[in-house]
């Protein structure tokens, strides 16, 4: 007969047996399978992958850190470009000059992926990045909606969506009230410089002609050139005859374009003083700042003439 101390060790040693033997024992939970990445496509059609979840993020164009800063938790944000400057907190960060595109200190913050715009960030400089583990994600717009479904694109690859479908219900909401606004007709003929010598402007085939759409007006330029901000000779611009000139005050643009040009004081803004500066980088950055851009171009154009 065992003794009771040896019976009780035999009984510890075929517990767990026991125990494993249970028809209800539970099976052993398996570590949870890592989320997919996302397999895309950028509006160049250029196809990438990019985590599930990225975690390290950053932009190439101040546009697209605009974007960034307006649907992303900006503690992902790792960088931004010597231009990028808005909104305030964007400066705070490190910086990666983007002309020329100082791949050493891109790859240094280790990225999971860069944003970008169509005409900003060479495809070339896209492809190194690509070769090197980086994946880059353009965006192009040519309306305004496209802008509002680039920011809807963000927040589908970040895993922000219902902060993105919040802005951008927002900002068509706004853009809703001010189309509901008395607009005088006929629209203005709006030509907008880039640059006075030789003479630039935005083309028809920018993102101008919808906003000034929106605002109220007509982009100046009815034909299509090849490149979206073509270069136009005074004769051209004398046949356009523009009610209002953007690209600076009458005062800097009297004493610089139009004395250059003095021939173009014959179209109707000059006599008019309908000649408007528009606020540094607003126009030309196509972001979550559109609904402000639409605003100051309807306000711009729709001023009173001089008398």
């Amino acid at each position: 007969m065992l003794r009771p101390s040896v019976a009780r060790f035999r009984l510890l040693l075929l517990l767990p047996l026991l125990a494993a033997c249970r028809p209800d024992a539970p099976a052993t939970t398996a570590a949870p399978a890592a989320a997919a990445p996302q397999h895309l496509r950028d509006d160049l059609g250029r196809a990438l992958t990019v985590p599930a979840q990225p975690r390290r993020i950053m932009a190439l164009a101040p546009s697209m850190t605009e974007m960034l800063y307006a649907v992303a938790d900006t503690a992902t944000i790792v960088a931004r470009t010597q231009v990028c400057d808005f909104p305030a907190a964007a400066r705070r960060k490190p910086v990666v000059n983007s002309y020329p595109l100082d791949l050493e200190r891109l790859l240094a913050l280790r990225p999971d992926v860069v944003f970008t715009t169509a005409g900003i960030t060479s495809e070339a400089d896209a492809q190194r990045l690509q070769e090197l583990g980086i994946p880059v994600y353009f965006q192009q717009y040519e309306r305004v909606d496209d802008i509002l479904r680039g920011l809807t694109d963000l927040g589908r690859i970040l895993g922000r969506g219902p902060a993105a479908r919040r802005l951008t219900d927002s900002l068509r909401a706004e853009l809703r009230a001010l189309q509901k606004l008395p607009t005088p007709r006929p629209a203005p003929a709006v030509l907008a410089l880039t640059w006075t010598d030789p003479i630039y402007v935005y083309g028809r085939n920018t993102l101008f002609t919808d906003q000034i759409r929106l605002a109220g007006g007509r982009n100046a330029v009815e034909e299509k050139f090849a490149q979206p901000y073509p270069a136009l000779t005074r004769e051209y611009i004398l046949r356009l005859n523009p009610d209002v000139v953007l690209g600076g005050s009458f005062g800097k643009l009297d004493s610089t374009f139009f004395r250059l040009y003095p021939e173009l004081k014959r179209i109707r803004a000059y006599p008019a003083r309908r000649v408007y500066a528009t606020t540094d980088n607003l126009m030309a950055r196509p972001g979550p700042r559109v609904v402000e851009t639409v605003r100051e171009l309807r306000r711009l154009i729709w001023a009173p003439p001089a008398p």
